[in-house]
């Protein structure tokens, strides 16, 4: 049964700092010694552990299962388009039909930007898009259809709300679209559009856009329909930390039954220019997350940093708090960038940044195969 909070509290009033203390290690050392951390546990950690604490665990678990190494993969990210009728709160990106911004992507304009990244030694197309009403399923398998028909690739795309998206609009059922766009080309699904997994906090910052449970259906279908894909969490939009623990069993809960998430990432919510506004997260509360998801998720193989959001310095840290993935070099990134973050990042300095960590830097595929 999982702890409530105030179970927690009534344990915390009741012992002193060095029992507290003594509870996080006792936690720590028994996920070191390969057992799971529980529901309550996990709340505990979340709320007491240190920084140093999590980072020393996180570490530990990374480098017993990877060594002194660290992958990354060159790829490109394409947004289809930026017409959403979903409006978030978080976000910057998306526009309406009738803004002078809004676009479509034209086939030529999409395969050349294929095809730039190709030649750049692009094993893999991240394909993302905003909720269009107006591009019904057979445009987006004549998509899919005309990149694979020209280029040797892996197309990672389509968020879960995307899919739920394509499904409402063409009433359709959630495998069908599925079982569809994988047949059209698509390889893998990105975990994009998770935000938090908890309906109270997406009611408030994406009322549009599809539950937490819609989410994790989408996921599932697709796992059986042998698409796997990556697993996110997007943190700092006012959340509290007991929803971020309960994000993370999620994702763990579904990874138990199907085995298809590859790598867990999680990023800093980006305020600029979005309509929630606020703050975003610091850096503490970033590597306090990433470490907590190495040590809690323990049956998803990978932990990705996230330079594209919160920098190249700190993504160079999460190599020591969880990490054993720079990522991918994004040679074209739109939707952090319209939240007033630009960082950019070649495959030679993501090489020496893994280096700089005292690791050796290996590019791998989506699948995270070396090549």
């Amino acid at each position: 049964m999982v702890a409530k909070v105030s179970d927690v509290t009534a344990e915390v009033n009741a012992c002193s700092d060095g029992d507290i203390s003594k509870k996080v290690e006792d936690i720590l050392s028994r996920r070191l010694d390969g057992l799971r951390v529980a529901s309550n546990e996990a709340r505990y950690l979340s709320t007491f552990a240190t920084i140093h604490q999590l980072g020393y665990s996180a570490n530990r678990l990374t480098r017993d299962a990877y060594g002194m190494q660290a992958s990354y993969c060159v790829d490109t990210n394409i947004n289809y388009t930026n017409i959403c009728e979903t409006g978030c709160g978080f976000c910057a990106f998306c526009r309406v039909k009738s803004d002078t911004d809004s676009y479509v992507l034209k086939m030529p304009r999409l395969l050349k930007k294929v095809n730039a990244a190709v030649k750049l030694g692009g094993t893999q197309i991240l394909l993302q898009g905003g909720h269009n009403p107006d591009l019904d399923l057979h445009w987006h398998e004549c998509m899919l259809r005309a990149i694979k028909d020209n280029f040797e690739v892996h197309i990672h795309g389509y968020s879960p709300p995307e899919i739920d998206f394509i499904s409402r609009n063409n009433e359709l059922d959630i495998e069908t679209v599925l079982a569809r766009l994988k047949t059209a080309g698509l390889d893998s699904l990105p975990g994009g559009g998770a935000e938090i997994l908890v309906d109270k906090v997406r009611s408030r910052i994406s009322p549009k856009k599809c539950n937490s449970s819609t989410w994790l259906k989408v996921m599932h279908t697709a796992h059986d329909l042998g698409l796997p894909g990556t697993a996110t969490m997007m943190f700092g939009a006012g959340e509290s930390w007991n929803d971020r623990v309960e994000h993370l069993q999620s994702v763990r809960k579904l990874q138990d039954i199907t085995g298809g998430f590859t790598a867990f990432i999680p990023w800093g919510y980006q305020p600029t220019n979005t309509k929630l506004g606020g703050t975003e997260p610091s850096g503490v509360d970033y590597l306090r997350v990433l470490a907590l998801s190495r040590i809690i998720l323990d049956n998803t193989p990978h932990i990705q940093a996230s330079w594209v959001t919160q920098g190249r310095h700190m993504a160079e840290l999460a190599l020591s708090f969880g990490a054993d993935d720079f990522g991918s070099t994004m040679l074209e990134e739109n939707v952090v960038r319209a939240a007033g973050v630009s960082n950019h990042m070649s495959q030679e300095q993501i090489r020496e940044s893994i280096e700089r960590c005292g690791l050796a830097p290996f590019q791998r595929d989506t699948m995270y195969k070396r090549i």
